[in-house]
């Protein structure tokens, strides 16, 4: 697994090689910057997955360097600084700052925030779609995503199948939950219908064989 890139911006050597020891041996890759405007001509080449900016840097200070990284991206950002005051971290809050932590720190509690921050900022896969899709309220169905062209009967007949995959329903059965309303029903009234439904799942893909003819029982919808 490649390991997260953290870009340190810390001009006091003494905290930064305690920070980078600690952050190194919790398994990321660590760049130490001493200056903020290092830390942006480097930005302008490539991007890392985390910032810890030390808010009192002798070039810029941390807040206007983090409203310029701001201006470019939205990478988790940390503060770290000397400054403990209410009107500091809100300050650095509100400008985009992930966290802000106090000196003197715990780098272990620092390696924590930012693994904690780097989950919560981790984007979620999209789930790949389910094949079908009931949409109950709007008496719909969609497959592979798109919408299925279904008349009343259809909808009723594949829901049916749906809310129990795998199960073989008689046609009797099938007539029974799905025509119980109906004036009047032919004794093909059900294979009918499974021939169109299969007809408009296959508009959408031609290999599709979801509902399966069992001769001598009836039918089942198979979504393995």
């Amino acid at each position: 697994m490649q390991k997260r890139v953290i870009w340190l911006v810390e001009d006091e050597a003494s905290i930064a090689d305690t920070l980078i020891y600690a952050l190194q041996t919790d398994g990321f890759e660590v760049e130490w910057f001493m200056l903020g405007q290092q830390l942006l001509t480097r930005l302008e080449q490539t991007r890392p997955d985390f910032l810890i900016l030390d808010v009192g840097l002798p070039d810029i200070s941390g807040f206007e360097l983090c409203k310029q990284v701001r201006a470019l991206n939205d990478i988790p950002l940390m503060f770290l600084t000397a400054r403990s005051e209410e009107i500091d971290r809100l300050i650095g809050l509100e400008i985009g700052a992930d966290d802000y932590v106090a000196k003197p720190f715990s780098p272990r509690e620092v390696c924590a925030r930012v693994r904690v921050i780097l989950r919560r900022s981790q984007p979620v896969a999209p789930q790949p779609s389910a094949l079908l899709v009931l949409d109950e309220e709007r008496a719909r169905i969609h497959f592979r995503g798109q919408p299925l062209a279904l008349t009343r009967y259809e909808y009723l007949l594949l829901k049916t199948l749906m809310l129990a995959p795998g199960r073989v329903y008689s046609r009797q059965q099938l007539m029974d939950l799905v025509w119980q309303d109906a004036e009047e029903s032919l004794d093909r009234t059900v294979d009918t219908h499974i021939k169109t439904i299969r007809a408009k799942l296959r508009e959408h893909d031609p290999e599709a064989n979801l509902i399966l003819t069992h001769r001598g029982l009836g039918y089942s919808l198979e979504l393995a």
